[in-house]
Formats: C-alpha cells, sequence, structure tokens
C-alpha cells in the first residue's frame, strides 16, 4: 500500500492510497490531479471517501463517480451531492482488502468525519493512518464553521488517543504558518522551533510537510496541548474565562483567527 498527497488548488491535499493497482481518494475537490495521477500510476479508482461539505473536499466527486467502480462514502449529517453511501460513527468500510473506520469528529462542521485504517502490507503495514479532513492540521486545527468549540474538544481528544505513530493526513498545507502561531504560544518549546527548520525545508524542496506524526503533533500542536500550563497562561491572558479545555480552546482558536506573524 502506498500514501501519495496530491497538491490542489494552492494548498490542499487530496490523498490517495494504492495497492499498485487500485486506489482510492480522500476529499477530492479537483478531479484533475486525480485523474492525472490515476494515469500516470496505471491505477483504477474503486472508491472516494469524504469527510466533509466543503466544496474544496467535494468539488470533483461528480466528474470522478464515471471512473470510480466503487462507491463514494461521505458523512450522513451533510447533503453531498454523489454519496452513494452516508457513514456514521464506528462504521466499518471494506476497500483494498482492508477495513476503514469512519469517526465522527464534528467541530469545523457538525456533520465532519474522519477515516482510519491500519495497512497490513506495505511501507506503512501496522501504522495507523487517519485522513482527518479539516479537524487537526499539523501544528493546528481547523476553524469553527457550523461546529462548536465543545464538538472540536471532543473531537481532537479523541484522535489524541490514537498512537504516537499514527500519520496524520490532513487536508491542507499550513503547516509553516501554524507552526509560527505555536511558536508565538510556547515560545521555549524546543519541538516547535526543529520542526520549523524540518518543514521550512521541505516546502523549499517543494514537497509536502504532511502526513504528520501524532507523536510530534502531541509536542508542537497548540490545541492537542490544552492542559499544559504553557497554553493555559496563554489562553488566559487571550480572553479564557476559566481554565476548562474548552475555554482554553475557545481562546486559542479565536487569537488564531486573528493571528498575524
Amino acid at each position: 500500500m502506498k500514501l501519495v498527497a496530491l497538491p490542489a488548488f494552492t494548498d490542499n491535499y487530496i490523498w490517495m492510497l494504492h495497492n499498485g493497482r487500485q486506489a482510492i481518494v480522500v476529499d477530492p475537490g479537483d478531479p484533475t490531479p486525480v485523474k492525472t495521477a490515476l494515469q500516470d500510476l496505471d491505477l483504477s479508482l474503486e472508491a472516494i471517501l469524504v469527510t466533509h461539505h466543503h466544496p474544496d473536499h467535494t468539488g470533483g466527486i461528480m466528474d470522478l463517480k464515471s471512473l470510480c467502480s466503487g462507491q463514494v462514502y461521505g458523512p450522513a449529517r451533510h447533503l453531498i451531492d454523489g454519496v452513494d453511501v452516508k457513514v456514521h460513527d464506528g462504521q466499518q468500510i471494506h476497500l483494498l482488502d482492508h477495513v476503514f473506520t469512519a469517526w465522527d469528529t464534528p467541530g469545523h462542521t457538525a456533520g465532519h468525519v474522519s477515516y482510519t485504517v491500519v495497512p497490513q502490507h506495505g511501507l506503512h503495514q501496522g501504522q495507523t493512518l487517519l485522513w482527518c479532513g479539516d479537524t487537526l492540521f499539523s501544528a493546528g486545527c481547523g476553524r469553527i464553521f457550523c461546529g462548536t468549540p465543545e464538538q472540536f474538544v471532543q473531537s481532537l481528544s479523541r484522535i489524541n488517543t490514537l498512537g504516537d505513530d499514527t500519520l496524520v493526513c490532513c487536508a491542507h498545507e499550513y503547516t509553516l504558518s501554524n507552526l509560527q502561531f505555536a511558536a508565538a504560544v510556547e515560545p521555549d518549546q524546543a519541538p516547535i522551533r526543529e520542526a520549523w527548520a524540518h518543514c521550512t525545508q521541505l516546502r523549499s524542496q517543494g514537497l509536502p510537510t504532511l502526513p504528520a506524526r501524532l507523536g510530534l503533533e502531541r509536542q508542537i500542536n497548540p490545541f492537542l496541548r490544552l492542559h499544559q500550563p504553557a497554553v493555559i497562561a496563554q489562553a488566559l491572558s487571550h480572553g479564557a474565562p476559566d481554565t476548562s479545555p474548552v475555554s482554553v480552546f475557545s481562546a486559542m482558536r479565536q487569537w488564531k483567527n486573528e493571528f498575524r506573524a
């Protein structure tokens, strides 16, 4: 099994997982990169997974359906044109001889879902892969559109139960800007500086900073560090009424919305 990040638009990634013959794609906002990859790699499209309803994640579905031998899976709580199977929390999906599991991860949107799989062979054998759409980014998280802070905290807490080696397949290349914010939150956190140097080098070579390793995210991502004293102190200084995770998250998210490096 091979994992491929297909750049789309200015900063999106469409994720492809394939076995050398068949492929699945996640959040195909633009059909063109998918068609190009299928042709270049001589792959057939087996299925499409969708995390939420925003157009930069769904815009290519209808164009790709004619190439897809299987079904399009999407969140039950979103109305998305082209979705064949509406998935619920814990639902298992059998694709490419593997079992994918849908997780409810609301917050960015009220109906957002994520997907996990543990490949049984290939480069990522035994390693959990997580496609989390716009719920979690490297060193950051998504904005709140039609979800709530309470939902977001619960979703991030749930993702945070996965193992350190989990590969987080985010849908946007926001890592460097997120690391600038993370450094403002925790200026003394050495892993943030190290991640900045590493990711800057990757981007200078035209390479993606993703997927991210969850173990590192626990050290550099302020939205996974809501219980850390430094993060709490920053949240209080930016208007959090108390030290509860939801209050800390809300203050941090609002600060991030307004942050300029």
